[in-house]
């Protein structure tokens, strides 16, 4: 990828990541945080409030990127190690199959006295499930391989759950609340990412396609200026 590609792509990235923390998290957190400011007539609050939530989604945005070329690295390795794409596909079919078991019994710490949170948390499994599976079928429908589907699935489930991992240790204060608003933007700058990449990809060739040309008519034309120039001399 050219550099001015990668810079659009993580651009575009950043841009998702920020605005859907902002949105979600003016949502989520009316109640208790931005109505009050604007009860009280505090409005640069409530914009400072807001902008925070932005360079929140931010940050979640750059996690989300980094998170997307490593496993672009893991695949390949473990596509080298097993020497074969469909042992890899089972062998991640079962890292799903634990990270779901572990994100459940595990991360979610749910509580049947707890209704509501159990709703939520439930809610934020089928959001987790879903979009994920949006996105491997939109991806084996771009694409035309259906053997894609598998490591889409992976990625937006298991590499999106271990980017969430750090707000779901978190056992203190309105942790419900930021577990929400942090899963939003992470399966949206995902989704985008594994979406969007063979697009940039294809640019970024085509671009060098074109630089290449222009360096061989240049070289041309270097090349028929200096043979006038030596006719010249000669006469």
């Amino acid at each position: 990828m050219t550099i001015r590609n990668w810079f659009k792509f993580f651009l575009n990235a950043l841009l998702i990541g920020g605005g859907i923390t902002g949105v979600v998290g003016l949502i989520v957190r009316w109640n208790d945080t931005f109505y009050p400011f604007i009860q009280n007539g505090e409005f640069g609050e409530f914009i400072a409030a807001f902008l925070w939530m932005v360079f929140l989604g931010f940050t979640m945005s750059v996690v989300a990127q980094m998170g997307f070329f490593a496993y672009l690295t893991v695949h390949q390795f473990g596509v080298n190690l097993f020497r074969s794409l469909t042992l890899w596909n089972w062998v991640q079919m079962l890292l799903i199959v634990v990270v779901l078991f572990d994100l459940v019994f595990f991360r979610f710490d749910l509580s049947a006295a707890d209704t509501g949170r159990t709703a939520l948390y439930l809610s934020l499994l089928m959001l987790l499930l879903a979009v994920p599976a949006i996105t491997a079928w939109l991806k084996v429908k771009m694409t035309g391989k259906k053997h894609i589907l598998i490591s889409s699935l992976f990625f937006m489930i298991v590499i999106t759950t271990l980017e969430w991992l750090p707000a779901l240790m978190v056992r203190s204060g309105n942790i419900d609340q930021w577990v929400t608003i942090l899963l939003f933007p992470l399966l949206a700058v995902n989704m985008y990412q594994l979406l969007m990449l063979p697009k940039y990809n294809a640019k970024s060739e085509e671009d060098l396609k074109k630089r290449q040309a222009r360096r061989e008519a240049r070289k041309q034309q270097e090349s028929a200026a200096n043979g006038k120039s030596k006719k010249r001399t000669a006469h």
